[in-house]
């Protein structure tokens, strides 16, 4: 097999384009930045910027404060480990253990533990959020209120796990915590602040509150979560199969052409026959999603050193992708690229052409690609975005903002986002109706003024700033090859970060649970990645 597909037409014309590649002037420039770069001012920078350490301060006032709380919680285990009910839980627990320890489940519990299965639950939030959602709304199967309220509950029994592993003095002895916290922690307070500032209709601004932060907390429980590299690799496997399941599935809606609501296309767009939206049920948030994980999979042809799991990985990308076109989002094109640049800026600069190349080949196979594209520099475009588009939607929330207070924002969960879907509390009139913002910066800025997004800002601009110290702290060498799939994860958050411009992407609980739950991945393998085998 491996001979077959070294003599292939394809392989030999791929190796030819490499030799006229590295014969050429462009790689000549990039050999010569190569060698001068490890003795260059940038590359001493870089390393000063990568050396900080996690936490600035070990006898900081927070990092006092998360110490005194392990102590109090250890002394709680101590205390419940001598308590007569302890002892009898455990005695019941044995011979069910024992029971359970020969049959599939005892197995697979063994294989995973309990941190992996909490893990694999929280990879497969979304096929799972729509499983539950399908057996309690539609089906009937299990109680109404199961459907809005079990993610919380994995939240809770994440929560749970971690308290009780600290407890019995089970977790690491190295502390998570992270400045990354910091940000997050002022946000949510800015954020609490805003909901007691702003509220005319305090239950709605508490469900805008809750919808804004309530998925941060996935970021402190993952930290927590992924001890060691069996953790990350079940947490990042998880997500690599599931999101190629999805991307498959796109391929197949487009294959048959599955039907779509008119409104998902222009009256000048007749041409686009479908729009791929699996199990998400919205193309842009189909289009968001695998722009989050294509460069996870990507991540491991670069990562693995056997060929049948590189040209596994590149086939499934290349599947991904083409789910992403056929979304025929523009915001996901827009974040595929830049996802592809980041991706390419730290591993592998000629994506950057192929994928120039790879455009331009698209637009010439599937003509209603350019058409979708060109059609954003007619006037029928402007008409219609004016009319009913993003720009009258933007100017709507902007004169909102400006009509109240400016600085704390229209009040959370009133415009712009699901909460206010759902809570129409002002009367729609011929000049004034609900929707969504269709840009999730903006929306931040309508519901919580300036304060509030310079916050936000602030967080992203932290979080990347310790994504890229964390990218820096990797390694990528013949043994160890961790930075591949840092910056495969940090490509797709930075894709997303950039699709939230065009759509409400952290409206979507899953979306902003995989976004930070995929930023504590990243900086386990920066700061905390411990190889160990056990399973906790």
């Amino acid at each position: 097999m491996k001979a077959m597909w070294e003599n292939s037409l394809l392989v030999r014309l791929l190796l030819r384009l490499r030799e006229w590649y590295h014969a050429g002037a462009i790689a000549g420039f990039f050999r010569s930045f190569h060698r001068a770069y490890p003795h260059s001012r940038f590359r001493r920078m870089w390393d000063g910027f990568c050396a900080a350490p996690v936490c600035t301060a070990a006898n900081s006032g927070y990092a006092r404060l998360l110490a005194a709380l392990r102590r109090f919680v250890e002394y709680l285990g101590d205390v419940t480990r001598q308590s007569f009910i302890y002892r009898a839980c455990l005695a019941v627990w044995k011979p069910v253990s024992a029971f359970l320890g020969g049959g599939v489940v005892g197995r697979v519990l063994r294989f995973f533990g309990v941190r992996g299965l909490l893990l694999v639950c929280l990879a497969l939030y979304l096929p799972l959020d729509v499983l539950i959602r399908w057996l309690s709304t539609t089906r009937g199967y299990l109680p109404g209120f199961i459907g809005s309220v079990w993610d919380e509950g994995m939240m809770l029994a994440a929560f749970a796990y971690i308290l009780w592993h600290t407890a019995m003095r089970r977790a690491p002895l190295q502390s998570r915590a992270t400045p990354v916290d910091a940000y997050l922690l002022l946000f949510i307070g800015v954020g609490f602040f805003l909901m007691c500032a702003v509220s005319p209709y305090p239950s709605i601004a508490l469900d805008g509150y809750r919808a804004v932060v309530q998925y941060l907390f996935w970021f402190f429980l993952v930290t927590r979560l992924i001890e060691d590299d069996r953790d990350f690799g079940i947490f990042y496997g998880t997500l690599v199969v599931m999101a190629v399941l999805i991307g498959l599935h796109g391929i197949y809606q487009f294959i048959v052409a599955a039907p779509i609501p008119a409104g998902w296309v222009s009256q000048t767009e007749e041409s686009v026959r479908t729009r791929v939206y699996s199990i998400t049920g919205s193309p842009n948030i189909m289009g968001s999603f695998l722009v989050l994980f294509a460069p996870m999979v990507a991540g491991i042809a670069y990562y693995s050193k056997k060929l049948w799991v590189k040209v596994l990985a590149i086939c499934c990308t290349g599947m991904m992708c083409l789910s992403i076109i056929f979304t025929f989002s523009k915001g996901a094109w827009g974040g595929l690229a830049v996802a592809v640049i980041v991706f390419a800026v730290f591993l592998d600069r000629r994506l950057i052409a192929l994928m120039g190349v790879a455009g331009a080949g698209a637009l010439i196979a599937i003509p209603s690609i350019a058409n979708r594209i060109t059609y954003l520099f007619t006037a029928d475009y402007v008409e219609a975005s004016q009319r009913a588009g993003r720009m009258v939607r933007w100017e709507t929330g902007l004169d909102l903002l400006h009509e109240s207070n400016p600085w704390l924002g229209f009040g959370l969960g009133r415009f712009g986002g699901a909460v206010a879907m759902q809570n129409k509390i002002i009367e729609e009139t011929d000049t004034f109706s609900y929707f969504y913002m269709d840009n999730y910066y903006l929306k931040t800025l309508v519901e919580m003024g300036y304060l509030g997004l310079i916050f936000f800002i602030v967080l992203l601009f932290g979080l990347v700033l310790w994504c890229l110290r964390a990218i820096g702290r990797t390694k990528f060498n013949e043994t160890d090859r961790s930075r591949v799939l840092a910056v495969s994860m940090f490509a797709g958050m930075c894709g997303v970060l950039v699709h939230c411009y065009f759509e409400n992407i952290f409206e979507v609980p899953y979306m902003m649970a995989y976004f930070w739950s995929l930023a504590a991945a990243v900086l386990y393998l920066g700061y905390f990645r411990k190889k160990r085998n056990t399973a906790g």
